[in-house]
């Protein structure tokens, strides 16, 4: 268990901040877990749910079976002495599997010096965020046995033993009046032998109820249970108080009819055993638990996602679910006006608070947020908010509130609320808790906030470069006389073409980079050869056509314009292999470099220049055509001439 809480400690340390509130609670939590754990009058195991390992026993067990701890840590349970030759011990783990739970009701163990002792082993299966492990309680019941021994046997001289048992015990005639009890039953149950003896239990003012806590009926009391069926009840858990109002006693009970030699019920004798301490050292473990796994939870939804509104949505179910309060609500606070607004809320019956809007300041929230620091409004009716808190919060009946300030990184974040429709009076735990929380909310917007800057600025970053890029294009034409605009026209129709190809919208923008840069070789070619009017010799060619690599040499060591080279360094490459620089063939050339080439074609022929007027285009879709397979890849011609995208 210990390595558990300690792995979901590093699991919230993923966070991006990690406020040291967080770790408080947590640390809180693990020691008094741990506290539970030393001083707990019953066994306990800890077992690795995977293997049946032990990684952890209490001082109680390690006294009770006379084992070191050494001779316990990282055995099987079957492979330690005292469990070594029962065979329900591998039985019991191979059942957990399938179960998550277990019970053994008298399990005899043998001490390491001899001494046979019966004894309760229970086992449950608990999840701690992704880790799962097994808790073992050995109960030592050997007092209860001798106990029950004596009743069963019903013996004068065993009487004396059962006055001084640490066990309650009462005996019921068959019409289910009390006739015996001895001082431990009065103590526990605040009433003596003389105010029992002869009433029904109805008529002493006990409650009875559940382990749930709900009412119990009368056929349910052991009693009458055992009366109706006849048989022993055994390991029956049950509350008892002499009010509503009071804290329950819980007990272990058993019962066992007695019956005369006429086979005629002559009693039935009922033991109960204490164990309020440790049903609220259970119920403070599971809460334990419960709060380390919503913890886990919050951390794992602002890790792994930067929807702000899911984050904080999965935190105030949270806040609703373990503090046991009506309602929760966020409000971000604005920097740039210095005002608290709605954001996220859970639990209110109107949508007034989603109109929440105060300055720095103002009201409940605007004090927190200003002074950093937690405000609890034990009654709201007795409190005089000069905002309009209660135009906000009218027929929602809250009574109790509780204003907690969001600070990540010594900035404030914003505030969370929390409202109740009675009186919420809780302890330090709950308190700490609610502040560990509080840090969550803070990190998921801290997340949020950076993740949108971030965003922002990648997204202005890119809008820049789109417009540095079409500025170089723009340069280009206007030195090579090229016709205005040609570059933007067919950068827009090869993202459109490559988009029906499947290329992703990262790969797009390279593919519109590329294209808008198609040329940029041609600024390191001489303007004798570049802006000549008649045809270019041999040699001018061989210096015309190096422009691809200039391209290549001016934009390689751009580090984020590496990925658009394709079009400028083979554009000019041809399906056949007759073209440049390096005669690529086939699918050898760039898909991107194939679409871009049609798409070239057909802006030049299908635009006026100097030397000649434009095609019509069903000339240019047979030019198109007459290349394919030769000029161009076959299948990018007919998927370019299929689509409604070279049209005028």
């Amino acid at each position: 268990m210990k390595h558990a809480i300690t792995k979901a400690n590093k699991t919230i340390g993923i966070a991006v901040s990690d406020p040291a509130d967080v770790e408080k609670a947590l640390r809180i939590s693990e020691l008094r877990y741990r506290r539970l754990f030393e001083s707990a009058q019953d066994g306990i195991l800890i077992l690795d749910a995977e293997t049946g390992a032990i990684s952890d026993v209490n001082p109680y067990l390690i006294a009770l079976l006379g084992y070191s701890r050494e001779e316990f840590v990282e055995k099987k349970l079957w492979e330690v002495g005292a469990f070594k030759d029962i065979e329900a011990s591998k039985h019991s783990f191979l059942a957990l599997q399938e179960n998550e739970f277990i019970r053994y009701e008298n399990l005899p163990l043998r001490t390491k010096s001899g001494r046979l002792i019966q004894v309760e082993f229970v086992s449950n299966v608990y999840l701690v965020g992704e880790e799962t492990v097994i808790q073992c309680n050995i109960r030592d019941i050997s007092a209860r046995k001798r106990a029950e021994s004596a009743l069963v046997l019903n013996d004068e001289s065993h009487w004396s033993l059962v006055e001084h048992l640490p066990v309650g015990v009462i005996v019921h005639a068959p019409d289910t009046r009390i006739t015996l009890c001895n001082p431990e039953a009065s103590h526990l149950l605040g009433i003596s032998l003389d105010q029992m003896r002869g009433k029904m239990p109805h008529e002493t003012g006990w409650l009875f109820v559940r382990e749930d806590s709900t009412r119990m009926p009368a056929e349910e009391y052991p009693y009458h249970q055992v009366i109706a069926t006849g048989q022993p009840l055994k390991n029956f858990v049950m509350g008892i108080a002499r009010s509503p109002d009071e804290e329950y006693l819980w007990v272990l009970v058993n019962a066992y009819p007695e019956f005369d030699s006429g086979n005629a019920l002559r009693q039935v004798v009922v033991t109960f055993a204490d164990i309020t301490n440790i049903k609220c050292a259970e119920k403070q473990v599971q809460q334990h638990l419960e709060h380390l796994t919503a913890l886990v939870e919050i951390d794992r939804a602002i890790n792994f996602s930067f929807d702000l509104n899911l984050s904080l949505t999965t935190l105030l179910t949270h806040v609703i679910v373990q503090l046991e309060v009506d309602a929760a609500n966020i409000l971000l606070f604005k920097p740039s006006s210095q005002t608290l607004e709605y954001v996220a809320g859970r639990g209110f019956h109107g949508k007034a608070i989603e109109h929440a809007h105060q300055s720095l300041g103002e009201g409940y929230a605007g004090r927190v947020a200003q002074e950093r620091s937690i405000v609890h409004i034990p009654d709201l009716q007795q409190e005089k908010d000069s905002f309009l808190r209660r135009t906000l919060l009218a027929g929602e009946g809250f009574v109790s509130y509780y204003g907690v300030p969001l600070i990540a990184k010594g900035q404030i974040m914003g505030v969370l609320e929390i409202f109740h429709r009675s009186l919420l009076a809780r302890d330090a735990e709950w308190l700490e808790f609610l502040k560990a929380l509080a840090s969550q909310a803070a990190i998921a917007i801290d997340n949020v906030t950076l993740f949108d800057n971030l965003q922002r600025t990648n997204q202005e970053l890119a809008q820049a470069y789109d417009a540095t890029i079409e500025g170089w294009s723009r340069a280009l034409e206007l030195r090579d006389n090229e016709t205005e605009g040609h570059s933007q026209r067919v950068a827009d129709v090869t993202v459109k073409l490559a988009r029906l190809f499947g290329l992703s919208d990262a790969e797009l923008v390279q593919v519109r980079w590329g294209a808008l840069l198609h040329d940029i070789g041609k600024m390191a070619i001489p303007d004798d050869i570049l802006l000549k009017n008649d045809t270019l010799t041999d040699a001018e060619w061989v210096v015309m056509k190096k422009h691809t690599v200039h391209a290549y040499e001016m934009l390689s060591p751009i580090r984020y314009l590496r990925a658009a080279l394709d079009i400028p360094y083979a554009h000019h490459e041809k399906w056949d292999g007759s073209g440049y620089p390096f005669g690529l063939k086939g699918e050898q050339i760039p898909l991107v470099a194939r679409i871009f080439a049609v798409v070239d074609v057909w802006d030049a022929l299908r635009t006026d220049r100097l030397y000649r007027a434009s095609w019509s285009v069903e000339k240019v879709r047979e030019h198109l055509q007459s290349l394919a397979g030769t000029h161009f890849d076959p299948h990018v011609v007919q998927v370019c001439l299929d689509s409604d995208i070279l049209v005028d």
